[in-house]
């Protein structure tokens, strides 16, 4: 699927980042890396220079927390050798540079005792540094889901940006970045366990299925405990809804379950009836008070 928005221009904007950032930790040899420094000057078409890393501060809008200690120092010792591949996207800001994408690099350039670093300077605003941070991080898809949705949630409500806005700017569909969102929904005793990879972004989603949040807890518990996979907890979750819903869907109609299909159709969005051709609800899902608004659209035409 074809990226949107900034997500479409990324890589002519960092060229081989995302790439080279890994290779910074496979301890180049010196002529290699002098091949790929040419590559980023040309593609860049900007010659970085050489600050004072004392000098340079990390974005608070920055929505990577947490950076693994094992790999920063693994980069840190390929930085000792071969110093820092590719230079730190930056803004200046007074007589000080705020970094937009390279903090990880930044980060293992202070354990190897650096006194410079190469920097790249642009002319950015406030939310094009906000977007780009987020940019980054989720094409290297290491960012934690629970990061990323709070970033995305946090584009959306400090510029009043629509999903639909936010989807063209970070190069992802409106379904993936409501989906993204729903993860927030869940019982912060499951977030934490997100943020500390306990229970992964397929585990929660599994989880999102589940109604009552008790439930849901336990659940999760039960996914860290006894380490079961995301398949297994589907089967689960499909068989504990199958068991609540079992005797009102007994008299249920072949109609009745194409009638339902077609709601979930029309309103572009998970809908369930519960109970039989006489007598049962209606439940329609939404994601946030846009989607709300989108469904009260459609019911209202």
């Amino acid at each position: 699927m074809e990226k949107r928005g900034l997500g479409r221009g990324l890589n002519s904007l960092f060229g081989d980042y995302n790439l080279l950032e890994e290779d910074e930790s496979k301890q180049k040899q010196p002529k290699e890396v002098k091949i790929v420094e040419e590559k980023i000057v040309k593609e860049i078409k900007v010659e970085p220079q050489e600050v004072e890393i004392g000098l340079v501060d990390r974005n608070p809008a920055q929505p990577r927390r947490n950076f693994d200690e094992k790999a920063l120092n693994e980069l840190a010792q390929s930085i000792k050798s071969h110093g820092i591949i590719s230079p730190l996207i930056v803004v200046k800001k007074g007589d000080r540079y705020i970094i937009v994408a390279g903090e990880r690099r930044w980060r293992a350039a202070i354990k190897a005792k650096l006194k410079k670093v190469p920097v790249i300077i642009k002319d950015y605003d406030e939310q094009q540094i906000a977007e780009i941070a987020i940019i980054e991080n989720l094409q290297r898809e290491d960012l934690n889901p629970i990061e990323s949705a709070r970033a995305i949630k946090e584009l959306m409500d400090k510029y009043n940006m629509t999903q639909e806005k936010v989807a063209d700017k970070i190069g992802k569909s409106r379904p993936a970045v409501a989906n993204t969102l729903r993860l927030l929904t869940l019982p912060e005793q499951i977030i934490e366990l997100i943020l500390a990879n306990k229970i992964s972004a397929g585990h929660a989603r599994a989880l999102l299925a589940v109604e009552d949040k008790s439930t849901q807890k336990e659940l999760a518990v039960r996914v860290v405990e006894k380490k079961i996979s995301v398949r297994d907890l589907e089967k689960l979750i499909k068989k504990l809804n199958k068991e609540k819903f079992k005797a009102p869907n007994k008299q249920r109609s072949l109609e009745l379950d194409a009638f339902e299909k077609d709601l979930t159709r029309i309103l572009g969005t998970k809908t369930s009836i519960i109970g039989s051709d006489k007598k049962g609800r209606i439940i329609v899902n939404y994601y946030s008070a846009e989607d709300l608004q989108r469904i009260y659209d459609v019911l209202n035409k």
